[in-house]
This record gives structure tokens, sequence and C-alpha cells, in this order.
């Protein structure tokens, strides 16, 4: 082995991800996205507030058809026939507007408290419509971050909400991302160490 040894390490340390930070947002489709993931969002993108110490969850989910030729037994070509990509957290803030808003698929707007009483009413209907939405997510570990770009993405899954004395209640949510107008369902923005382009032997 050639060069130092801890030089290697070292490196290898600088090109790891620890989720030690991070957030979500959310706007309505055609949202442009943030510029950059160590840059606050602003309006229209609204804040999803705390997110618990689970943190972010980028889920793969896919399936492949297989073709294998007559007298052989490994394939020789693979198609895959699904791909989705999901995002699950768990948002604590739950009086939040906005969290309130996409848990329960209804518009910010009715959400408004009644001028007299205090009171925020709504009802939750037994057939709910589509409630896409842009998405943002931020995963961040020093200097370095990674941004996650949900043009067009819903709430596909909810999970019970517990109250309880020594638990916090929280809204565990999975967004599906759909392919937007040009097929895409994410866009990547990261800020990571910089490394060389491999070179052909």
């Amino acid at each position: 082995m050639s060069g130092d040894p801890m030089v290697n390490i070292t490196r290898a340390a600088d090109l790891t991800i620890v989720g030690a930070n991070g957030g979500g947002w959310v706007a309505a489709t055609g949202a442009t996205a943030p510029d950059s993931p160590l840059t606050q969002p602003v309006s229209p993108w609204e804040p999803l507030g705390a997110i618990s110490d689970d943190g972010l969850v980028y889920g793969f989910d896919e399936d492949s058809q297989e073709f294998t030729p007559w007298g052989l037994t490994s394939p020789f070509r693979t198609q895959i026939t699904k791909s989705v990509r999901t995002f699950q957290l768990t948002l604590w803030e739950t009086t939040r507007v906005a969290v309130q808003s996409i848990m329960y698929r209804i518009p910010a707007g009715d959400l408004s408290p009644d001028g007299t009483s205090g009171l925020t009413s709504f009802a939750e209907t037994a057939s709910p419509q589509p409630d896409r939405r842009a998405w943002w997510f931020v995963v961040i570990d020093g200097s370095n971050a990674r941004g996650f770009y949900v043009p067009q993405g819903e709430v596909s899954d909810r999970s019970d909400v517990t109250f309880k004395q020594d638990e916090m209640s929280g809204y565990e949510i999975t967004v599906t991302a759909y392919p937007d107008a040009a097929g895409n369902t994410v866009y990547h923005s990261d800020i990571v160490p910089a490394t060389p382009a491999p070179t052909g032997s």
C-alpha cells in the first residue's frame, strides 16, 4: 500500500455523512427549490418544525423482472418494473398549522381559529382527495449538507398517534414522490467534499 494510511483514514472520514441535524419544509406544487441546503427557505416554503430524533428515512421501493434464457441458470437481463422514492419522518410540532394541514389533508386557511372562542374546528372526510405538494428535506453534518427537492409529493401513509404522559406525541408520515413534468421524482442538491474524478487505467 502506498501513501500515508492516516491520510487515507482521514479522507475516508471526510466523505461520510451523519444525519446530525436537518429539517423539512412544504409548499404548494410549483414552488421553486431553495438555492442551497445550507440556506434557510423563505415563503412560500413553510417549516415542518421539530422532527423526532429518528431523523429522516429516504426509502427505495423497487421491483424487477429477470429474464433467463432457455438452457441457462442465470439471467442475462433485468428489467426494473417499479421504482418508488419515499421520505419518512415524525413531526413533533403537532399544533403547527402547516403540520396539521398535511396530516389531515386540509388547506391551511381552513385551520384558522375562531376569532371569539379561539377554537380551531375541522372535520376529517371519509373520502379524502389527492393532496400533492412540494417538499424540501435537508440533512446536515457540519459543513456538509444534502438537500432533497420533491416537486410532486403526497403523504401516502400515516401512523397511529399516541397521547401518553411519558411519550412525545408526533405525526409519523411517509411522503411518496411522484414524477413531475420532466419525469423526475427527487432532485438532489448536495454540499459535500470535492473528490477527484476517476481516471482511466
